[in-house]
């Protein structure tokens, strides 16, 4: 039952984001601006997952071991390989078509590790691992967005982009269904995945999405995106206090 779990709910995070970036070829100025109120929304689910749901976590499943240092090795382990993944994805501009490859292998990477995250968050409980999907899921939409963005101006045909995208994405399933077979270590050290995990939603939501927020609303005046980034808190906040009888 939790593999099943699993896999469905990574496959239908990796579909979704695959629809969106459908979508974006498709209908690209209403994507763009989709984008924006999704990219909100992704800030607010991220941060609220880390606090609300994925630490409390983790907390319980340390015992007495400091569950603090996994989350700061998560954030900083997610800050290199965004580094490593800038380094390369910088060169779009340049119409450079090796590093075309480079983003996606990033892209790849970043999905495998989501993969693993929805695992870990299944061994300790369906609901949070239902809450890490979605969190997943609202991050992956715009990122699949943007690189389909950066594939298309590297000069890669629409269907090649969509097709290599379908293949990046299914990184995420290599590393939910890899974490599951390895379950019994992954719960031997469950405080240290979700500690981790954790740490990536805090990284992402808070060097990443929230920055942009900002000079998006600098840029636009919009209080729409606040209100999506207060909206994806609450979704969050409303779905883990509803569903705490589950875990």
């Amino acid at each position: 039952m939790t593999l099943a779990l699993i896999v469905l709910f990574t496959f239908l995070g990796s579909i979704a984001s695959l629809l969106g970036t459908l979508f974006f070829l498709v209908k690209r100025p209403i994507a763009e601006n989709f984008s924006d109120q999704l990219i909100s929304f992704a800030a607010g689910t991220l941060i609220a997952t880390a606090f609300l749901d994925l630490l409390p976590e983790a907390k319980e499943a340390a015992g007495s071991a400091n569950v603090f240092m996994p989350v700061f090795a998560g954030f900083i382990i997610f800050f290199l390989a965004e580094r490593f993944i800038q380094l390369f994805h910088h060169h779009h501009a340049h119409n450079n078509n090796p590093s075309t490859y480079l983003v996606l292998i990033g892209d790849g990477v970043h999905n495998f590790i989501d993969g693993v995250s929805i695992t870990a968050s299944f061994l300790a409980s369906p609901t949070l691992g239902i809450t890490t999907s979605l969190a997943v899921a609202a991050h992956e939409i715009p990122q699949e967005i943007a690189d389909m963005s950066i594939l298309l101006a590297n000069g890669l045909p629409k269907s090649k982009a969509l097709f290599y995208n379908f293949l990046s994405a299914l990184t995420a399933l290599a590393g939910a269904l890899i974490a599951f077979y390895f379950a019994a270590f992954v719960e031997k050290n469950l405080y240290i995945f979700l500690g981790a995990t954790a740490g990536f939603f805090i990284y992402i939501s808070a060097s990443d999405l929230i920055p942009e927020l900002h000079e998006k609303y600098l840029r636009d005046k919009k209080f729409s995106h606040t209100f999506f980034f207060l909206f994806g808190i609450i979704t969050v906040f409303a779905f883990t206090t509803l569903f705490e009888g589950f875990k």
